[in-house]
């Protein structure tokens, strides 16, 4: 079966593309998806065992991640509630 599908933009060997969903933003190591454009990273603890891009995660453990990725963990009941 071929893909079809084209790149939007032009890739070569060089590329991270080999390291899944992981880049670093000011010192702060992003698991999940990449960030976008004037994103910042945003600290999550996590209330469940989760393995992310083949790294585990175990319950009370901290991560950095785009906000749009901690939005949906969060709906999905792996981040830890806040205490006030």
């Amino acid at each position: 079966m071929t893909n079809t599908r084209k790149p939007s933009t032009t890739t070569d060997d060089t590329t991270t593309a080999s390291v899944p969903a992981t880049i670093t933003a000011e010192t702060k190591t992003v698991i999940g998806p990449p960030l976008q454009h004037g994103e910042t990273p945003e600290e999550i603890t996590f209330a469940h065992h989760l393995r992310i891009g083949g790294r585990d995660f175990r319950p009370g453990q901290k991560a950095h991640v785009s906000p749009d990725y901690a939005r949906q963990l969060r709906g999905n009941g792996y981040i830890a509630r806040g205490r006030a």
